[in-house]
């Protein structure tokens, strides 16, 4: 099942999960006290929020909207443009990522879930009187000054967002890498410590041995003078 099948399918199930939440909704909330009707009212509405959220972001506007209802199937089948049906199998596998970017992807799903009347398009053009993939090229053509100004937003906060990964990678990169140096030099200051200690108590002991051999020494010299004394008497 190619991609668009499955944009299909998923639109078909949004709209089917969408009809089934609004019905249970309806019948729990009739069930439910007023405080747990109204935590549940804020949990719909922060989810519309969300979902607002993410049709802006990828031009999926009223404006949008209304710019749909004056397509029709005359507007595809006579856009001069030129057909596709001599590019290989192999090729239309792979024709969401040669065709269509992130972006382009994403919106052409929520379009399909969202906006009926390019459901309906897709739905009655294709695979019949033209392929997906030229679709969806005469579809971004007539829309493009509608939704140009959000892919264009949509890129450039890919790229920023990009930089400041690389960004944050090198100056965790050179954090480590000074951390690692004041490592060494504390190291190396340490072994210097030891050594330092190390020699001063070995002169200690130097100091306090040659003591103990000159106290030695000194009664034998003193016997040897007397013996000398005691000759000469």
């Amino acid at each position: 099942m190619d991609f668009w099948r499955r944009a299909r399918n998923f639109a078909e199930e949004a709209a089917k999960q969408s009809q089934e939440l609004t019905h249970g909704i309806g019948s729990i909330t009739a069930q439910l006290p007023p405080s747990s009707v109204l935590a549940l009212s804020n949990l719909v509405d922060s989810s519309k929020k969300g979902n607002e959220v993410d049709l802006e972001k990828y031009g999926v506007t009223d404006e949008l909207r209304e710019f749909a209802k004056g397509i029709t199937i005359s507007t595809f089948q006579e856009f001069p443009l030129e057909d596709d049906s001599e590019i290989s199998d192999f090729t239309m596998v792979s024709n969401v990522r040669q065709d269509l970017n992130e972006w382009q992807e994403k919106h052409a799903k929520l379009v399909l879930s969202t906006v009926k009347e390019i459901s309906k398009l897709r739905y009655e053009l294709c695979p019949r009187v033209m392929k997906e993939r030229k679709f969806w090229r005469i579809y971004f053509i007539l829309v493009n000054s509608h939704v140009a100004p959000y892919e264009k937003k949509y890129m450039e906060d890919l790229k920023q967002n990009h930089s400041e990964k690389i960004k944050d990678a090198e100056r965790k990169e050179i954090s480590s890498g000074v951390t690692s140096s004041k490592t060494v030099v504390e190291d190396s200051n340490q072994k210097s410590s030891n050594a330092k200690s190390s020699a001063s108590e070995q002169d200690l002991d130097v100091f306090l041995l040659g003591d103990l051999e000159d106290s030695d020494n000194g009664p034998d010299d003193g016997e040897d003078g007397f013996e000398d004394e005691f000759d000469k008497i």
